[in-house]
């Protein structure tokens, strides 16, 4: 796929190929359409994708998407001052929630990342997350070949984060949840969705 560009989806619009993908099509072609790429704003909302994105690691994106609706049940909706105040009971009861990702040290990461992010105070995980968003614009993505894996913003972000005590947020992670919430445009060129910042 590295090489794709756009392809035109049986609805006629163009779209990144991963938004097309045959067996996951619904599923992808929402997420692409409606979120990925948007600005995300609110700790809560970037704590989310925080720990989403750290989850994700080694799995497939779909994996993830199929079980959100899971994550927000057994995190509290994500609330930040909600999970930081998890026990140790709640671990346990996470690691054997079926309907999210049972890893011990993702979990434990998401339970320290709520803590570090709680103590940023209001508004400090939006303003840590958004202050590293790229100043100046890159040339649009023609093909998945153009568009990085780590750019020296994604791996400033990662540092930012442990700085805090976040975890499971190396440059990769980071540089995901950059593009999943907007800091940067990665729908490549030609793509319906590129350049929207608003709701869908």
């Amino acid at each position: 796929m590295s090489g794709a560009g756009v392809v035109v989806g049986p609805d006629g619009l163009a779209r990144c190929p991963w938004g097309l993908e045959a067996e996951s099509r619904e599923d992808y072609r929402a997420y692409h359409d409606t979120e990925w790429g948007r600005p995300v704003h609110g700790d809560d909302a970037l704590y989310e994708r925080i720990c989403l994105e750290a989850f994700q690691s080694g799995l497939s994106w779909l994996t993830i998407l199929r079980r959100r609706e899971g994550f927000r049940a057994a995190f509290a909706g994500f609330s930040i001052e909600k999970v930081a105040a998890f026990t140790d009971a709640d671990a346990e009861r996470l690691l054997a929630d079926p309907g999210i990702i049972r890893n011990r040290a993702k979990i434990a990461a998401a339970l320290a990342n709520a803590r570090a992010a709680a103590e940023l105070g209001p508004g400090g995980l939006d303003a840590l997350v958004w202050s590293y968003a790229p100043e100046a614009a890159r040339a649009v993505p023609r093909t998945f070949a153009d568009v990085p894996a780590i750019t020296p913003e994604s791996t400033a972000l990662a540092k930012g984060l442990k700085k805090h005590g976040f975890r499971f947020v190396g440059p990769t992670t980071a540089y995901a949840l950059m593009q999943a919430c907007g800091l940067v445009d990665d729908h490549l060129s030609g793509c319906h969705a590129r350049g929207r910042t608003g709701p869908a």
